[in-house]
């Protein structure tokens, strides 16, 4: 399938991509590397280009053919770049973070996905000592391969409802895992369906008939040397799904399978084998560590899932023209670029903004985390209170830390990863139609991600568990016993300032713009809180105001943690004048559409005014998004994306755009490489396969 002369002396019709590239980086001053190295920190970036090397040297994560192959296909190739990145791993001692960069750089989900994430780090944070010899040693050296099995195919977000049951048997001292409806199967654990030789399956502990909640249980479900299941276990793959196909997302029936005493993770519960009593656990709230981990890590992730698309979009958008200025002098030639068109400024400009207030939101997050984690763990020892509900806020265990850090990561993992998810849908759109095609590096991309809105907590779910801890801190605040929090302080100038009014200077102040995010917060929950105390509305009847007044938090902390992040010493310190003033322009710029599109609640809360709204729509966001566009390039590039990492047609760094479109079709497309027999009375279906010829060597 080799192109004629003819064919291969074809250029794209000029201007050319490359040049048009070029002419756009050329109207910043904004120094990329700076940027770069103050958002990842250079050693971060050397890190990544060194794997970089590494990875595209091996044939194996060969990306050419990965539009291509089917479902089965992918799987075998997914498994088989797994193996050589733990083989890599062990060949140049990477440490965790190398590994995840190397991850991050092949950019789909692995068999071993969730192995090296939510099984060594469950083991990690909830195995004792002896536990971590037995289960997370072998689990480290990657004798074991382990799963999280918590997900049931009826129950998902609610754990406490999960069927699957762990009866304690005290005449032989063991557990006996089972699932007693066709609901308990465990569904959607990733790395089950083939890959798993291992599980940690969270079941119903049961002790002389009485439940005692979900707990977390060690359980092997496939022989080590067949890998065939054993007795007892039914296990299997999910089959195809919109995306994370890379993925073999397993189903587990368990028929009353034993497993002994010490495969009860029991770090900080367990039952005691000689007297079968159960040991509650000193700190019940320090069993949430490894969910809230991974929902603080999905904020922390957000921003960079859509600067991917962002990156795509906005230099496919300046090698893309169509059309000419209606306004343009008579006798132009040559048609517009696409990043000219205020619509198109208006669509991806903003996301731009947004994937900087996520990345810094996702650092101040991790940050509270790991804060959080160090207080929690001196604080255990004085910490005790089983008394709990359905879930972390009603634990009254961990004292408001752990509360605000809950409700924090539910809230925020719930907008951010919204925000990454559908800012990638817009644009996919914002393309063309060359976005629908998989050589956009978008959709894919898209498909892959989409799941992150509902696992770890569905994100309209997680939206109450935020509203019950903002109800809870304004209660407090009115009977003068609050903590003191942000949370706390914003209430309490609320309702020191609501009868005389905020007079926020959105237009004009950056403070001022960070604080009616604030009052908008206050306004709703004291709302919200007047609907349910005073007024004793259900809880179900208030759910969508719950929903609003959660994202309208989460919208708070995004642009109060930007507005901290630019006043921060290190950028001060570490970018010039012209990078600093274009961050506080995408920080405005965030701001104030996320303000116009909720404007309603802006205004209904005596935040703003309808005259500040109405300039914010018609003249300061229109000003911003002409001040950002000649910076749009640079700005992208500062993600530090290779074209290897993106695998984008529409995404190359030197706009060589439909060059790459035409040689993917053309040349790589194994269904080209098919001679059928087109006629409907034919017999025949293919004349001639030559399509192994495209197919890359693993």
């Amino acid at each position: 399938m080799s192109p004629p002369q003819w064919v291969k002396d074809l250029k794209p019709s000029p201007p050319q991509g490359s040049d048009l590239i070029a002419t756009e980086r050329e109207k910043s001053q904004i120094s990329v590397d700076k940027l770069s190295n103050f958002l990842f920190t250079k050693e971060a970036l050397e890190r990544q280009d060194r794997i970089l090397a590494i990875l595209k040297s091996e044939e194996v994560f060969d990306k050419s053919q990965n539009y291509f192959h089917g479902r089965v296909d992918r799987f075998k190739v997914a498994l088989a770049r797994a193996k050589r990145l733990r083989q890599l791993q062990v060949k140049h001692n990477w440490n965790a973070d190398d590994y995840n960069v190397a991850n991050e750089l092949i950019s789909e989900p692995g068999p071993y996905g969730l192995h090296s994430s939510m099984y060594l780090t469950t083991l990690r944070g909830q195995g004792t000592p002896e536990q971590q010899k037995l289960f997370l040693e072998p689990a480290e050296n990657y004798e074991h391969i382990g799963c999280y099995a918590q997900t049931e195919l009826g129950h998902g977000s609610n754990v406490r409802g999960l069927e699957t049951t762990a009866t304690w048997d005290p005449q032989d001292k063991t557990f006996i895992l089972h699932s007693p409806h066709l609901t308990s199967a465990k569904w959607w654990i990733g790395s089950l369906g083939r890959t798993a030789n291992h599980a940690v399956v969270m079941a119903q502990l049961i002790i002389n008939g009485k439940k005692y909640g979900p707990h977390p249980f060690v359980c092997q479900i496939r022989d080590m040397k067949t890998h065939e299941p054993l007795e007892g276990v039914y296990v299997g793959d999910i089959g195809p799904k919109f995306g994370y196909n890379t993925m073999d997302n397993g189903f587990l029936l368990l028929n009353h399978v034993k497993i002994p005493h010490v495969n009860m993770l029991a770090r900080f519960s367990r039952v005691d084998p000689e007297t079968s009593k159960y040991v509650h656990p000193s700190s019940p709230s320090l069993i949430y560590g490894t969910l809230t981990w991974v929902r603080s890590t999905i904020v922390l992730q957000s921003g960079g899932v859509l600067a991917r698309g962002v990156t795509i979009a906005t230099r496919y958008a300046a090698v893309r023209r169509q059309f000419q200025d209606r306004d343009a002098p008579s006798g132009t030639l040559g048609e517009n670029q696409v990043l000219n068109y205020t619509m198109v400024q208006f669509r991806l400009l903003p996301l731009l903004a947004a994937t900087f207030a996520l990345h810094f939101t996702g650092k101040a997050m991790m940050a509270l985390y790991q804060e959080n984690q160090k207080k929690m763990q001196l604080d255990a020892e004085r910490i005790s209170n089983t008394a709990r509900g359905a879930g972390p806020e009603e634990t009254h265990s961990g004292s408001d830390l752990l509360a605000d850090l809950h409700a924090t990561s539910c809230g925020l993992k719930a907008l951010g990863s919204t925000t990454a998810a559908e800012g990638l849908e817009v644009c996919r759109r914002a393309c063309g139609g060359h976005g629908y095609s998989s050589f956009s590096g978008i959709g894919s991309w898209y498909a892959d991600y989409l799941p992150t809105t509902t696992w770890e907590g569905d994100n309209y779910m997680l939206t109450q568990q935020v509203a019950r801890y903002l109800l809870k801190s304004a209660r407090a605040v009115l009977k003068g016993k609050a903590p003191n929090n942000d949370t706390t302080k914003i209430f309490t100038t609320f309702l020191q300032k609501q009868d005389m009014g905020a007079a926020h200077d959105i237009l004009g102040s950056d403070s001022d713009l960070v604080a009616a995010f604030a009052w908008r917060t206050s306004f709703l929950t004291f709302e919200a809180l007047k609907h349910r105390d005073a007024e004793k509305n259900s809880w179900n009847s208030l759910l969508v105001d719950f929903w609003r007044l959660s994202t309208a938090h989460s919208q708070y902390l995004v642009v109060k943690n930007f507005y901290e992040a630019l006043q921060s010493e290190s950028l001060q310190r570490e970018l010039d004048p012209v990078t600093i003033d274009v961050l506080h322009k995408l920080f405005r710029l965030y701001a104030l559409t996320t303000l116009e599109k909720e404007a309603s609640e802006f205004y209904s809360s005596a935040a703003v005014t309808v005259r500040q709204i109405q300039l914010a729509r018609t003249k300061t966001v229109m000003k911003l998004l002409e001040e950002v566009r000649p910076h749009a390039l640079r700005l992208v590039d500062a993600w530090h994306f290779s074209d290897w990492q993106l695998d984008s047609s529409l995404g190359r760094k030197d706009g060589k755009v439909y060059e790459d479109l035409f040689y993917r079709a053309s040349q790589l497309n194994p269904l080209n490489g098919l001679t059928i027999d087109p006629y409907p009375d034919s017999g025949v279906l293919i004349k001639n396969d030559e399509s192994a010829k495209f197919k890359s060597k693993l």
